[in-house]
């Protein structure tokens, strides 16, 4: 009787025994088709394109302003339009833009300044010139819609 009880317990021992683990496989699984899938996505919508809105015009618009327009490779040009206009200057960089500003707003002081940025144009560079332009102590500023 002693060797079938001993038999038994070395059956015990030596058979199998149960695994407590969890098989992570099909985890792995799912989370590479997740980062399949939200890698794809963001290429699809392109969030560079901002569609700009649509602005009824104003009840009186100026009869003379300076305008400042902004390309979307960067060319920058600024001249006086409206009634007294002339034909705009090209500029090669912000820095004579900004010169040419001043000496435009110390002529005429009244004349406010209109900033026409392309759809495609930086949103900084529409920022900087009329951040510039408020340091100048240009207190109308406004900018060009459709």
């Amino acid at each position: 009787m002693a060797s079938s009880f001993s038999s038994s317990m070395r059956g015990s021992r030596g058979g199998r025994k149960l695994k407590s683990e969890i098989n992570v496989v099909p985890y792995i699984d799912v989370m590479l088709c997740l980062l399949i899938i939200f890698m794809v996505m963001p290429s699809s919508n392109n969030p560079s394109s901002v569609d700009l809105p649509h602005a009824e015009k104003a009840v009186r618009p100026p009869d003379s302003y300076i305008q400042i327009s902004i390309k979307p490779n960067g060319a920058l040009s600024i001249g006086i339009a409206g009634k007294n206009a002339d034909a705009p200057e090209t500029a090669p960089n912000r820095d004579a833009v900004v010169k040419k500003l001043k000496t435009l707003h110390e002529d005429n002081p009244e004349y406010p300044v209109l900033i026409a940025g392309d759809k495609e144009s930086k949103y900084d560079d529409v920022i900087q010139l009329i951040s510039e332009a408020k340091k100048m102590g240009i207190v109308r500023v406004g900018l060009a819609t459709k």
